[in-house]
């Protein structure tokens, strides 16, 4: 876990008891192409595949992270979730002027998690060291080496929380999640009554 220095010690804290043998809290750079290349530096030699992925989307559901991984597995060197874009995208010159009008159904909003074969990543920071190079997010350093990226399928819930607006969202998500399990919950309760009291079944439908 890779967080401003300042905050080090609070994000240690905030770790539960039995999490802290496995969460190693590195203190940040002084961007984020930085603060991943710190945090890179104590990822261990066997681990061959390393996943980046933002705090600020914290609702990503562990179904994308699996997914990004099965496509590392399955032979790709560097993995990117990603969702259709809504609105008509339009390329402007420095003036404002419009320069030309994109093609959506060619564009995708970039989450994370961000997969890649550690090699991969590591040379591509080290590129990008050398080159003075920043970027917004990490598969744009494996972009810049010359490395292909494959695009995924991403997440609705793994939207950024950067906004006020963003946050109310994200409340607005997990408190249906959590009335949906909660439903859930109570139809699995139903089941199993069903399965333990014959008479269960006749009783609820009454």
């Amino acid at each position: 876990m890779v967080v401003p220095a300042t905050e080090v010690a609070r994000a240690q804290h905030l770790i539960s008891g039995h999490e802290r043998d496995r969460v190693l809290v590195v203190p940040g750079g002084a961007d984020r192409t930085d603060s991943v290349r710190l945090g890179l530096a104590h990822v261990r030699q066997l681990d061959d595949v390393v996943l980046v992925h933002d705090a600020a989307r914290c609702l990503a559901p562990p179904a994308l992270f699996s997914r990004v991984v099965h496509a590392i597995r399955a032979g790709h060197d560097a993995v990117v979730p990603g969702v259709e874009v809504a609105d008509t995208m339009k390329q402007i010159d420095d003036a404002g002027r419009v320069v030309r009008t994109l093609d959506r159904s060619r564009l995708r909003a970039i989450q994370t998690p961000q997969g890649f074969v550690r090699e991969l990543l590591v040379d591509a920071h080290v590129h990008a060291g050398d080159s003075r190079l920043n970027a917004t997010d990490d598969a744009a350093l494996v972009e810049a080496s010359g490395a292909p990226v494959l695009v995924i399928p991403g997440d609705p819930s793994a939207q950024k929380i950067t906004t006020v607006r963003d946050l109310r969202n994200a409340e607005r998500l997990v408190a249906e999640l959590a009335e949906s399990e909660l439903a859930q919950s109570g139809r699995a309760e139903i089941d199993a009554g069903r399965h333990s009291d014959p008479d269960c079944e006749t009783t609820l439908a009454r």
